[in-house]
């Protein structure tokens, strides 16, 4: 095994991560679908990719369901806690027989050899973050580096599209979301009002907020929602986010939406929210107007997005 992965490393070394200025997503090749083409990272290097992978690793577990939704050929895949996949794709995963490389949180560069593959994925934050193994995973395969937090999973998977050479697929699965939406939208009454979204935890702990720009926000905008945009002055954390607020369980009864929808809950763990008494004013506690957004909500890609789409029609169906 170590010779080969000596062989592997050597023959796809010149593959790897080569640092650049250029802020082009991609040549004009990838639009005409030669290879090789330049992938444009999240860290501002450039990724050359010789040809078509076909023999994909995903090192960051939050994006392998996009991967995965637009057939791109995975064959490997970090995990969430307990060496789990998401419950929204781990089916899918398993009949397409993508290997468990490792629990979030740890790492084992024998496992990326052992895979052998011809492309690496890296995020660039969250705890399955291994930017700083880039290096040495482009030792090994080209390696790129995506920011899931800051975009769309269909951003996303137009990103991965170009990288995979998918762009018609990663197309035709937004366009049969989007479809899905807009006749989901026809069927559902909006309640009058705004909309938050909120990861409830209760006190002594953040509960972050879905900002109107993030990705739960635009999929409930797009189906009729108003989002309630929460003050960004009430971020607990070092860096600023594109996606939540994390804000003091304080906080939460100054908001003014009329529906609540709780991240990473069905209608009955919502209930928590609902009941808490410190929330007796909130106006959608008062309106009794508290759902869960799905339980696999947090993250999101095509298929807990799907998910949402369906448990909104269920709440709220004419």
């Amino acid at each position: 095994m170590a010779l080969l992965a000596l062989l592997l490393a050597a023959v796809l070394a010149v593959a790897g991560c080569s640092g650049s200025d250029d802020t082009s997503a991609t040549g004009d090749t990838a639009s005409s679908g030669a290879w090789p083409r330049t992938f444009t990272n999240a860290d501002g290097t450039t990724t050359e990719i010789p040809a078509q992978p076909q023999r994909i690793v995903s090192t960051g577990v939050s994006v392998t369901g996009t991967l995965l939704a637009i057939d791109a050929p995975v064959v490997a895949s970090a995990a969430a806690t307990e060496g789990r996949f998401f419950d929204q794709w781990a089916d899918v995963a398993a009949e397409r027989g993508v290997e468990n490389l490792w629990s979030v949180g740890t790492f084992d560069v024998e496992a990326v050899y052992a895979a052998e593959p011809d492309l690496i994925v890296v995020v660039t934050s969250g705890r399955d973050a291994l930017v700083d193994q880039v290096g040495e995973l482009g030792r090994i395969a080209p390696t790129i580096v995506v920011d899931y937090g800051g975009q769309t999973w269909q951003s996303l998977a137009r990103q991965l599209g170009t990288a995979t050479g998918l762009e018609e697929r990663a197309e035709q699965v937004i366009a049969d979301f989007d479809a899905n939406v807009a006749e989901a939208k026809a069927k559902i009454t909006v309640p009058a009002g705004k909309a938050n979204i909120i990861s409830y935890n209760g006190p002594g702990q953040d509960n972050p907020i879905a900002r109107a720009g993030g990705a739960q926000a635009e999929l409930l905008t797009a189906l009729g929602f108003t989002v309630e945009d929460p003050d960004p002055s009430w971020h607990t954390q070092p860096q600023p986010r594109a996606d939540f607020v994390w804000t003091a369980y304080e906080n939460l009864t100054k908001l003014t939406a009329e529906t609540t929808f709780i991240l990473s809950a069905d209608n009955a763990r919502a209930a928590g929210f609902r009941d808490d008494p410190v929330l007796a004013n909130v106006p959608s506690v008062k309106a009794n107007q508290v759902y869960g957004l799905g339980l696999n909500s947090f993250r999101m890609d095509y298929y807990s997005a799907i998910e949402i789409v369906d448990g909104v029609v269920e709440n709220f169906g004419k």
